[in-house]
């Protein structure tokens, strides 16, 4: 797949711009660069909810995490897991919502298979390893192939996606990970349920309002459904992986490229 499709930020058209309320944005390498949230990226976070606009990280990243980043960050929800839950914490009322796609009992279940589809992917694919936040998961194993091991070549990831696929899970490729769970959900899927149930907007309210930035194959659901999609510029090192891609790219790679894209948001209000 080229990437010729892919449009520069500059011609992202004003109306478009003036219509974002919402900022869904991937975290790694997309606002973090070599393992790292920097003051660009956090800043610029910042600078968008001064703006008065919300941002919302759509992650692959743990719950343990995710309740973090509920907290503390400058962001009004969070969504985890690929889709597994959305955590929003409301700061007056010192309360944490927590929303599952899976009820307990479903997780529970899909623990034990998890684990043995762990022991197979790792005695299949040499230099693979579980992800070292797989301890704070709820819903998802997360398959290592380049965050704390040394990277892995293409035919390496791929196996991996194929051989949670080959035991009926879903599996999805991040920037540094493999992750794979049971159960119908994605990024969109959930995004599209907080959006309805919190935020009280139908799928054309969502695309009309809503603006997704990221950087890899698990980001392709919110890259097709959202008519303002952008990736940074590392999303070109996928070239070939993404069922969908971005609209728009930014001149920068990971948090450079997320500020780049917060500044002419934040313009547009101006």
């Amino acid at each position: 797949m080229s990437s010729s499709s892919m449009r520069p930020l500059t011609d992202i058209p004003p109306d478009l711009r003036l219509r974002v309320r919402y900022v869904l944005t991937d975290i790694d390498d997309t606002m973090t660069d070599h393992g790292r949230l920097g003051a660009k990226a956090y800043a610029a976070m910042e600078a968008l909810e001064e703006a008065g606009l919300k941002v919302i990280p759509v992650t692959g990243r743990p719950a343990g995490w995710c309740d973090m980043i509920a907290r503390f960050w400058p962001v009004d929800a969070v969504i985890g897991e690929n889709g597994a839950f959305w955590f929003r914490y409301d700061r007056d009322a010192r309360r944490m919502s927590r929303h599952y796609v899976l009820t307990p009992a479903e997780r529970r279940r899909h623990r034990g298979r998890l684990e043995a589809l762990s022991a197979k992917i790792l005695g299949d694919v040499p230099g693979a390893a579980v992800a070292a936040d797989q301890a704070y998961r709820e819903a998802d194993l997360a398959i290592d192939f380049c965050e704390d091991v040394a990277p892995l070549d293409r035919p390496d990831v791929l196996r991996i996606v194929e051989l949670f696929e080959a035991a009926g899970a879903h599996a999805k490729v991040s920037s540094i990970h493999v992750n794979g769970w049971f159960g119908e959900f994605d990024k969109l899927s959930t995004a599209r349920s907080l959006f309805r149930d919190h935020y009280g907007l139908d799928d054309a309210g969502m695309r009309s309002a809503a603006a997704y930035v990221g950087d890899s194959p698990n980001d392709a659901p919110l890259f097709g459904f959202l008519p303002l999609s952008v990736g940074v510029a590392n999303v070109r090192d996928f070239v070939g992986m993404l069922p969908a891609e971005p609209a728009y790219v930014t001149p920068s790679r990971g948090g450079a490229g997320f500020a780049e894209l917060a500044a002419m948001l934040i313009e547009a209000t101006r």
